[in-house]
């Protein structure tokens, strides 16, 4: 049977041995050194006073009790040094440098880099192949070291994408950032469908691609609509948001949808070739509503009107007729304008 254990070398209890508690309490000293190993420092030389239990990691050209056990870990205990050979494998906590080691190819080595680089991180969470940062928590605080703090997100060229994406049980519904091009964005979406809010070149130059805004024409030369006759349109010169045309009007057109309900800047042209006194008005879910264009008898050309309205989605936009005159048809004739604020 042999005399020490094969790792931390503790001396066995062999039979029929003396003192056994000698051995006993040996056995003992080197588990209380090295269970939990705390390295105090790495020095040459003995320390004058050290405490009991603690322990020092000889450096090279080592003297005095200490010469010729390089490498090797000095522990006092029980008044005396006693020293103990690493193997691989071991970890220690280095006091000094407030460093976890592990002792690998005949030195000691940082249990983590003093940079340490993650292929994927979970925090509460898996990372994966595309979310190798992944974090479950409440929030999240990026704080300030002192002065300001720069989130960065980068992209590689200007048709990738660099963008915060908000999602609903992992379903996107808005994306603000670069999407696509270096223009910065702001988009929504119903689950299945995106639609872009804003965009804001690199002039500074704002559009908003999917407010409502139209402008609304009948195609043709004139029309002579009757007295209490409503009329409507057939082609957008432009169209944005959503605008579509509904029903057919009894003076010939359609009626427009409104797309969403809110504030609109209305605008009336109306342009006539000749009148013996008429009005058009904009109507409303077919009432005539405030925004009216009014002619005298005998005078021809084009007026105009504008109001600002409160309008709902579903909404039907049309023109009521009074009076009698020769409309002019076309784009660039009578025509309506109609845009969301």
């Amino acid at each position: 049977m042999a005399e020490f254990s094969s790792n931390l070398e503790i001396p066995f209890i062999l039979p029929s041995q003396a003192q056994k508690h000698v051995t006993h309490n040996e056995a003992l000293l080197v588990l209380d050194a090295l269970v939990q190993l705390t390295i105090s420092d790495e020095i040459t030389a003995p320390p004058p006073s050290p405490q009991e239990g603690i322990c020092y990691l000889v450096g090279e050209a080592a003297t005095m009790e200490w010469a010729g056990r390089d490498g090797q870990i000095a522990a006092w205990q029980d008044g005396g040094w006693t020293f103990h050979r690493p193997l691989p494998g071991w970890r220690a906590w280095f006091a000094a440098s407030e460093t976890l080691a592990v002792f690998w190819e005949n030195e000691w080595r940082p249990a983590l880099p003093a940079s340490p680089r993650f292929q994927r991180l979970g925090i509460n969470a898996d990372g994966d192949a595309a979310n190798r940062l992944a974090v479950s928590s409440p929030a999240s605080l990026f704080d300030h070291a002192g002065s300001g703090h720069h989130l960065k997100i980068n992209k590689a060229a200007a048709g990738d994408t660099g963008s915060l994406l908000f999602q609903t049980g992992y379903t996107g519904h808005a994306e603000l950032g670069l999407a696509g091009n270096n223009a910065f964005s702001i988009k929504v979406s119903d689950g299945a469908t995106w639609k872009t809010a804003l965009v804001i070149d690199e002039q500074g130059r704002h559009a908003r691609p999917s407010q409502p805004a139209m402008r609304a024409y009948r195609t043709g030369t004139t029309a002579s609509p009757t007295g209490g006759q409503q009329s409507g349109f057939t082609h957008f010169g432009l169209e944005r948001g959503g605008f579509a045309l509904g029903g057919s009007m009894p003076g010939g057109g359609n009626a427009v949808t409104v797309p969403a309900g809110g504030t609109y800047l209305a605008c009336l042209q109306v342009t006539t070739t000749a009148s013996s006194g008429h009005a058009v008005a904009l109507a409303l879910n077919g009432t005539p509503a405030a925004l009216r264009v009014t002619g005298p008898s005998g005078i021809s050309g084009t007026l105009s009107a504008s109001a600002v309205m409160e309008l709902a989605a579903g909404d039907l936009l049309s023109l009521h007729h009074t009076g009698t005159a020769t409309i002019a048809l076309g784009d660039g004739g009578t025509q309506l304008s109609v845009a969301l604020l």
